[in-house]
């Protein structure tokens, strides 16, 4: 069906590297239902669920560009290293007076006008981010009301996997009759939560955000195989260490910049590798499906060499591969609807086709689904 390369080197984001071989147990393999390996629980389990489609997509990303060589004017980063240990070369920042909901409800309105619907027939509004416009009220109240809309509204925090969480939730929604049609957002004001003279961070991530409308579909549509994952033992590899009921804010926590996404960029990326290719085969081999039967690769956009060590892992071809993070950078929630809102624009999802979706982030979590379009 597929084979993983036997040896790979995989070099990390500060350009160490580490030998895998094909020693390491995939979690489709495994005759155990979990597995603790490497401080991440990896699992057996997936679920399907069809006769759900996704009417439209709309996607939005706030008009400010800033580019490698602005960041180099700004803040003295070498703009050569940010692409070759990215591939990142520009992302959008939002400017004062806008937020996320702004973001959300922009992408929210094309996907209404992109589905040609009567928003007053959308009854439910998720909404995943972890950078809310406040702790309370939610993201998605404030988008419920600045749509009008008669609807519930709440967020999902998952961070980087927050839409593929939202999704599969929104999506039970509709399966099970509860909600006619669902408007799912991912969405993420990035820029607000990094230090931006952080050069280890700060470049790697955007704003924007996604939505899609779901309803009821035909019986072959929807999840045709989804795992969703979480593996809190990994929490300090990717957090905000202060602004909780855990450690709130103090004077010292501000001046010390601890209100700020912090990461180990080294661990982030071998975990963000395996558990990628762990995911995707674990869908490949529960549904028998081969790797060439998906139609388009909708990966989490968070770093190039992620995503491509990961592929070529699996035997993926680039062509199969949608990737927008040349021009976004690290969008979190946003990523993987702002790449299906590009993709299907660009004709590359068409009725029928079998779209895998995978989002991966700080929980640490992971949602990875194949989708029949």
């Amino acid at each position: 069906m597929h084979q993983r390369h036997p040896h790979l080197s995989i070099e990390t984001v500060d350009g160490s590297a580490e030998r895998t071989n094909n020693s390491v147990v995939t979690a489709a393999t495994k005759e155990r239902p979990t597995e603790k390996r490497s401080g991440t629980l990896f699992s057996k389990r997936t679920n399907s669920l069809l006769g759900v489609q996704v009417v439209s997509i709309g996607s939005y990303v706030p008009d400010i560009v800033v580019t490698n060589q602005d960041l180099q004017e700004q803040r003295g980063f070498d703009p050569d290293w940010i692409k070759q240990r990215t591939g990142i070369l520009e992302r959008r920042h939002t400017p004062d007076g806008q937020a996320t909901s702004d973001l959300c409800t922009e992408a929210a309105k094309r996907a209404i006008r992109a589905g040609r619907v009567d928003p007053d027939d959308i009854d439910l509004v998720l909404v995943g981010t972890f950078s809310p416009d406040y702790n309370c009220p939610s993201t998605a109240c404030l988008v419920q009301d600045r749509l009008g809309l008669d609807a519930p509204a709440v967020d999902l925090q998952a961070a980087c996997s927050g839409f593929m969480y939202a999704l599969v939730t929104g999506a039970q929604y509709v399966a099970t009759g509860n909600s006619k049609l669902a408007l799912v957002i991912g969405g993420d004001c990035n820029s607000r939560i990094i230090d931006q003279n952080d050069r280890r961070i700060a470049p790697l991530f955007g704003d924007g955000a996604g939505a899609v409308l779901l309803s009821r579909g035909e019986p072959h549509q929807g999840l045709v195989c989804y795992q969703m994952g979480a593996d809190g033992s990994g929490r300090s590899l990717l957090e905000i260490p202060c602004g909780g009921t855990k450690n709130p804010m103090t004077a010292d926590d501000l001046s010390a910049g601890r209100q700020f996404l912090q990461m180990d960029g080294r661990n982030v990326f071998k975990w963000a590798v395996r558990a990628l290719t762990d995911t995707i085969e674990l869908m490949l081999e529960k549904t028998g499906m081969s790797t060439h039967d998906v139609a388009l690769y909708v990966i989490h956009q968070a770093n190039i060499r992620i995503i491509n060590y990961a592929m070529e892992q699996l035997g993926i071809p680039p062509e199969k591969v949608f990737n927008n993070l040349h021009k976004y950078g690290n969008t979190s929630a946003a990523s993987i609807p702002l790449a299906l809102d590009e993709a299907f624009q660009a004709g590359r999802i068409n009725r029928g086709d079998t779209i895998l979706m995978s989002g991966f982030g700080a929980g640490l979590t992971w949602g990875t689904s194949l989708f029949r379009w």
